[in-house]
C-alpha cells in the first residue's frame, strides 16, 4: 500500500500563472459587476460611507488571492539555471 503525501502540495510556478491571468481577465470584471450590483441595491449612502466602501471592496478581493499571485512576476523558480539566466535578459 501506499501512503498519501503528509506535506501539502504546492501548485507549480506555471499554474501559478495561469490561474492568475484567468483571476485578472475572468474574475475580476465578475467581482467588479457583483460589487456595482450590490452597491446599487442598496439605498444611497452618504457620501463618505460610499468611499469607505468602495475602498474596502475595491482591496478586500486581493486578500484571498494574495498566495496565488505571490512570485508570479519573479522568474520561474523551478526552470534550469541557463533558462534563468536567458530570462533575466
Amino acid at each position: 500500500m501506499t501512503q498519501a503525501d503528509p506535506k501539502p502540495r504546492h501548485m507549480s510556478y506555471k499554474a501559478r500563472k495561469r490561474w492568475a491571468l484567468v483571476a485578472l481577465l475572468i474574475g475580476m470584471p465578475v467581482y467588479i459587476v457583483i460589487v456595482l450590483n450590490l452597491m446599487a441595491s442598496i439605498n444611497r449612502l452618504p457620501f463618505w460611507a460610499e468611499v469607505v466602501a468602495y475602498v474596502f471592496l475595491g482591496v478586500a478581493w486581493i486578500f484571498p488571492l494574495k498566495r496565488l499571485f505571490l512570485g508570479v512576476g519573479q522568474p520561474d523558480p523551478d526552470a534550469d539555471p541557463s533558462q534563468k539566466a536567458q530570462a533575466e535578459r
